[in-house]
């Protein structure tokens, strides 16, 4: 559990913001997060937010690729990155007494890559080997797709991956006019944890972060369509139907999200006992992977319901997932079944606090997105507020059949 006055937050003259979280560990992380990903391209820059993330790693004004590979492994470290639909995180783990070789590893990655053309063009067929891994996987491909729908037309129903017909083209001018656009000073921050003190911290930010001129990068959000219900079959001659439906849901600084989350948690959250998991699984035994997911971006979300089962099942799979939201419109859950729903949101958020760099990366992202973040007493006590009448009237907004869009893979 994190204390509250074991986090500490400030910005700097430039406008990155900084984020330490003091522990007793002696594995640390560092990393930068920054408010940018998919739905920042222009159109002819499909892909290119997670292009760029992989060709930091391809050379810098101060290493090249081997050396980048080698810096932090040759101790026992490990940097990583990842890239979504709103955001970029590269970020190290270290033994704490190399916690100044990450922390400036981290900052050549993001703030002096050079991006050689014959390092990206190796990385193009990285990444269409990734997009090519990803189209053979129907139980991913499909969330992909499902996206697309919800969001046709707009920057967030693009593929991360990008397309590969496009990615093909891109140069480092490319690479290098994205990187100026979007990597402004206004968009970072840089998050720590560790048993460093705050004052060494500062004295490396000088040394590192400081000197980093500032830029605003003057970004906005890319736009959204408007949502039109779809229903979608596509033949992709498998063995299993994979199905999933879903619509629009709340953004993240939506107060309804609060029981949205837990209405997600009893319909198909990771409990074996969730609603969906009970009817087909256990009950039925017609399918082995069934589950419902909620993402949050800044001013919208996906609410889906998934799975995939033999065909001979599928009509059945459906009326009973069906028949599973309509409770969920119809039927008040009793004061027990709250109680019981609470307990398990609660256990689960508590044990992942136990992840140091899910905890890192969660308190990183909360502050790149409010400024602050909610303490785990602060999350149970919100949890602790939800009523049977605030899950019921989630449900009818965004669970009648007549908003629902399908997407069917047979």
């Amino acid at each position: 559990m994190i204390a509250e006055d074991a986090i500490f937050y400030y910005t700097l003259p430039n406008g990155i913001r900084v984020v330490h979280i003091q522990n007793d560990s002696p594995v640390a992380y560092c990393g930068m997060g920054i408010h940018i990903g998919t739905r920042n391209e222009e159109p002819e820059e499909s892909g290119m937010a997670h292009f760029i993330e992989h060709c930091m790693f391809k050379g810098t004004t101060h290493r090249n690729a081997w050396h980048i590979l080698n810096r932090l492994e040759d101790v026992g470290g490990d940097i990583n990155a990842y890239t979504e639909k709103e955001e970029t995180f590269v970020y190290a783990t270290v033994l704490d007494e190399y916690y100044e070789r990450a922390m400036e590893l981290v900052t050549d990655l993001v703030f002096y890559p050079t991006f050689p053309q014959n390092e990206l063009d190796k990385e193009k067929d990285v990444i269409i080997d990734e997009i090519n891994a990803y189209n053979d996987s129907p139980s991913e491909l499909i969330y992909d797709d499902f996206e697309g729908l919800l969001f046709n037309g707009c920057p967030l129903g693009r593929s991360v991956l990008g397309e590969e017909t496009i990615l093909e083209k891109y140069t480092t001018a490319d690479a290098m006019r994205f990187h100026q656009r979007c990597y402004g000073t206004d968009r970072l921050i840089f998050f720590s944890m560790g048993r460093m003190p705050l004052k060494k911290l500062q004295a490396l930010d000088d040394k590192y972060l400081r000197i980093i001129p500032k830029r605003d990068s003057q970004l906005k959000l890319g736009f959204l369509s408007e949502y039109k219900v779809q229903h979608v079959v596509a033949d992709k001659d498998l063995h299993q139907v994979n199905y999933i439906a879903g619509t629009r849901a709340y953004g993240i600084s939506d107060e309804r999200r609060f029981p949205l989350v837990l209405l997600n948690n009893i319909l198909g959250g990771p409990g074996q006992n969730s609603r969906l998991n009970v009817a087909i699984r256990e009950r039925g035994g017609m399918s082995y992977s069934v589950e419902s997911g909620y993402t949050a971006y800044s001013d919208t979300g996906i609410l889906s319901v998934y799975f995939s089962t033999d065909h001979k099942h599928k009509d059945k799979c459906i009326g009973l997932l069906m028949n599973e939201l309509r409770r969920l419109r119809e039927e008040k859950l009793s004061s027990a079944q709250l109680h019981r729903a609470q307990m398990q949101l609660k256990g689960q958020i508590a044990i992942a606090e136990e992840n140091n760099e899910s905890v890192a990366l969660g308190i990183a992202k909360n502050f790149l997105y409010f400024g602050e973040y909610s303490p785990l007493e602060a999350r149970i006590a919100r949890i602790d507020q939800i009523t049977a009448e605030q899950l019921q009237e989630v449900a009818n907004d965004l669970l009648t059949e007549d908003k629902l869009s399908t997407l069917l893979f047979k």
